[in-house]
């Protein structure tokens, strides 16, 4: 990532570049409701992005392969959610990867444990599904792991470290890439403890910094409800006396400036994530307008400075 520099023009010239860096590498979630609105996204995206498609619970995972597919074919790279516990008994996991990674043209998976209270399948959780090989003899070749700024709900730290040196230990032995996303947060100061965190105890693994798209409280809050995002609700349940800023400020250029802060002096965070709440176009449109601004921002300050010599006397 740019390096800050301390001469002032040239400080906001690499805070800029970092930001267009930043989400020139984003990727962006869209779920099987709002396939059909990937028509107007794709306007706004630039040609590879990671469009992300999550699982939902009581969704078999076949359902999205036609929409696998039309991201492939407008010139992205589908990435399926692989929720190990939501796999149930009936879904035939194997081939869904197979035909996902043949005729899709997928090679990576989002690769999470799924917040069901117990498993409906044969799954216990993310690193048992790993384990198993299953991924890596579908033809995958790489696989995002979850990370979390404000914890887990139902997992403690100690194991989340534990799985997730596990998933590391285990991709590594498959010949898989790893790349980690974290979790939406609301606490600046979080964010960049987790990163900070991960780049000493795994200065390899790539980050993702996560982040809500363009919404609001009450759009966040129906998506922690039916989604199962936990995360959601208690970072907005702690807000306390900053949620009234969050209800004029529904867009997250916070997150990302405090992202670009800690790309220039870490090499970890390779991009951002966007996650959309059934707002895909909406995002995808901020997303083009904040690279574009930062883009153009950084441009303007490259630009030298005339200054008027004075005249010779004559």
């Amino acid at each position: 990532m740019t390096t800050a520099s301390p001469v002032p023009g040239a400080r906001e010239r690499a805070e800029d570049e970092t930001r267009a860096e930043l989400l020139g590498n984003a990727s962006i979630e869209i779920t099987v409701r709002e396939a059909a609105a990937l028509a107007d996204a794709a306007a706004y995206l630039p040609a590879g992005t990671g469009v992300y498609v999550p699982s939902l619970p009581s969704r078999p995972l076949a359902l999205s392969l036609p929409l696998l597919a039309d991201i492939r074919a407008r010139g992205f790279d589908p990435v399926p959610h692989v929720a190990a516990r939501r796999v149930t008994a009936g879904d035939d996991l194997p081939g869904f990867l197979r035909e996902a990674v043949r005729t899709h043209g997928v090679h990576r998976v989002m690769l999470i444990g799924g917040d069901e209270p117990a498993p409906l399948g044969p799954w216990r959780d993310s690193v048992h599904l790993l384990e198993s090989g299953l991924l890596r003899d579908a033809g995958v070749r790489e696989i995002g792991v979850a990370v979390y700024p404000e914890g887990h709900p139902r997992i403690d730290a100690t194991a989340l470290r534990d799985a997730l040196d596990a998933k590391l230990a285990l991709a590594a032995r498959q010949g898989l890439g790893v790349y980690a996303v974290t979790q939406f947060s609301f606490a600046p100061e979080r964010i960049v403890a987790l990163l900070a965190g991960l780049h000493r105890d795994h200065p390899e693994l790539p980050v993702y910094v996560g982040m809500p798209g363009p919404s609001d409280p009450v759009q966040l809050l129906r998506y922690a409800q039916r989604c199962g995002v936990g995360a959601a609700r208690r970072a907005l349940s702690s807000l306390g006396t900053r949620i009234a800023q969050l209800m004029v400020h529904t867009e997250p250029s916070e997150q990302l400036a405090v992202a670009a802060r800690y790309a220039q002096r870490h090499d970890n965070v390779v991009g951002v994530h966007l996650f959309s709440f059934g707002g895909v176009v909406r995002t995808a449109r901020w997303m083009h307008e904040r690279m574009s601004a930062s883009t153009a921002a950084a441009a303007a300050n490259r630009e030298p400075h005339l200054r008027a010599e004075p005249l010779a006397a004559g």
